[in-house]
């Protein structure tokens, strides 16, 4: 199992922005140590910043960050179904026979423990053509307030789970809840991993209504798109059933009828055909 190649690490203008004001508020605390109030004033409003943006899982105002297929790829007309928080014993199978229906590829961000108890799961899925990333070992709640070597061990053992069990070193992360914070970005370059958000979600682990998630990943569709649905975590429709599997049947002949074709973000890599 080849690990990625690095990427290379550019440090954002905001974080270098907040050094140096760090710098500035360090020389003035210094030179006046009367103006500490002030200083520490700054400090709070800086941290403050970097936080909300931590909170806003579409930005890149702190690194790469797809929000959206290249654009050689939505000129091939293609979308990105993406499918989160599992694999689920009694929700996979099924989602995976509705895409084999459908001839339909998707990129799972698997969590990583979950697919140590159920490999075969995982290993289904690559059989037939879908693309494992990385979600996490352990999806933790306080994954955006770990510092730089927290990150690390969390997304390498991610790393070494699923591409223990698949034979192929995950590509893309993306972070529990979508959030994250300034440590971020250099930990995934080391470890060769483009971050992945979405262009449209469903907020299907919290809606139960598959009308409403589907108005919500239709509204705007186009090429390019990035979806997000989730099957763990799925919530129910009123007969019980996860939302996820009333949901794709939707949604695939919805992007059929608009000529619109699915790829895992690995295929959509590929650069446009002269």
């Amino acid at each position: 199992m080849t690990p990625n190649p690095p990427l290379r690490w550019r440090m954002p203008p905001l974080i270098f922005i907040s050094v140096l004001l760090h710098a500035a508020l360090l020389i003035a605390l210094i030179i006046d140590p009367r103006v500490w109030a002030e200083v520490l004033a700054a400090l709070a409003a800086n941290h403050l910043l970097l936080t909300l943006i931590g909170l806003w899982p579409r930005s890149t105002w702190l690194g790469p960050n797809w929000t959206a297929l290249p654009p050689a790829s939505a000129a091939r007309d293609e979308i990105a179904l993406t499918i989160d928080d599992g694999p689920d014993p009694a929700v996979t199978p099924q989602v995976l026979d509705l895409l084999d229906r459908y001839n339909v590829k998707a990129t799972f961000f698997c969590i990583g423990e979950q697919a140590a108890r159920y490999p075969a799961l995982c290993q289904e899925m690559v059989a037939r053509g879908h693309a494992l990333e990385n979600h996490s070992q352990h999806h933790r709640h306080h994954f955006a307030l770990m510092g730089m070597q927290g990150l690390a061990r969390e997304i390498d053992a991610a790393q070494q789970t699923l591409g223990g069990i698949s034979g192929r070193v995950p590509q893309f992360f993306r972070a529990p809840a979508g959030l994250r914070n300034p440590f971020l970005d250099p930990v995934l370059a080391k470890q060769g991993l483009r971050l992945a958000a979405w262009t449209r979600r469903g907020f299907d682990t919290r809606t139960g209504d598959p009308e409403l998630v589907m108005l919500r990943l239709l509204k705007g569709l186009r090429p390019g798109a990035i979806l997000l649905l989730h099957d763990g975590n799925s919530a129910r429709t009123a007969a019980g059933m996860p939302v996820i599997l009333a949901v794709l049947p939707m949604l695939l002949e919805a992007a059929d009828a608009a000529g619109l074709r699915f790829v895992t973000l690995s295929a959509a890599l590929q650069p446009a055909t002269p």
